[in-house]
């Protein structure tokens, strides 16, 4: 008889089962999760729906650094010692968010080594974006920003066979807080890949594999 495969880490249902110090947020649109410079304490793990993160400069201006969804932990940084929120998280869209107290999340991760690793996985790719993110603000231009942001939003990846998906609704603001640019500037884009068939708004935003064009053009 052949060995029996093993079933597939699901993070979903191990979450539901910590024992204690654990809470599932039915958020609304808008609803802040956390604020910056409140306490640390706790790490949350999206179930369903989206959440921003943003950070507010001395001076008032805000700038939008991630759009995390389903699958996704935010403020983990209290795992390493941080003690105040560098950035604020609030919800996009109706959102379902486990939300797991500080200690009981370091004790999961002492505790259960499978978890552990998935959780280490998820921080390194996150950094891997972090880095990603960071070289595309420097050295490329607005229009391939947005391509980009807009295939990470409909999860586009490199294997991907899928050739339309969806982008979740999301305001031009929000895009070109996250562009680094101007909201006029995000319509004119988004017109012209939509003049190249790259995108289409029928029915919502479909993002097609070919705007990978634009990302790809040196």
């Amino acid at each position: 008889m052949g060995r029996k495969r093993a079933v597939p880490f699901d993070p979903k249902i191990f979450l539901t089962k910590v024992d204690g110090e654990k809470q599932i947020l039915k958020c609304r649109k808008k609803q802040t999760l956390f604020s910056q410079g409140e306490a640390a304490d706790a790490v949350f793990y999206i179930l369903g729906g989206k959440v921003k993160l943003t950070v507010l400069s001395s001076k008032g201006k805000e700038a939008v650094i991630a759009i995390l969804g389903q699958g996704e932990f935010v403020g983990e940084s209290c795992l390493a010692g941080q003690l105040v929120r560098t950035a604020a998280a609030t919800a996009l869209e109706e959102s379902t968010i486990m939300r797991i107290d500080k200690a009981a999340m370091i004790r999961v991760l002492r505790e259960e080594p499978t978890f552990a690793e998935l959780f280490m996985s998820h921080l390194l790719s996150r950094n891997i974006r972090i880095e990603e993110d960071l070289v595309d603000q420097l050295f490329n231009s607005s229009e391939k920003r947005l391509a980009r942001i807009l295939l990470l939003l409909a999860h586009f990846g490199k294997e991907s066979k899928v050739e339309e998906l969806i982008v979740p609704k999301i305001s031009q603001e929000t895009l070109a807080d996250m562009v680094g640019t101007t909201r006029s500037r995000v319509s004119f884009f988004l017109n012209k890949f939509r003049k190249l068939g790259f995108i289409d708004y029928n029915g919502g935003l479909r993002i097609r594999s070919s705007l990978l064009n634009i990302v790809l053009v040196d």
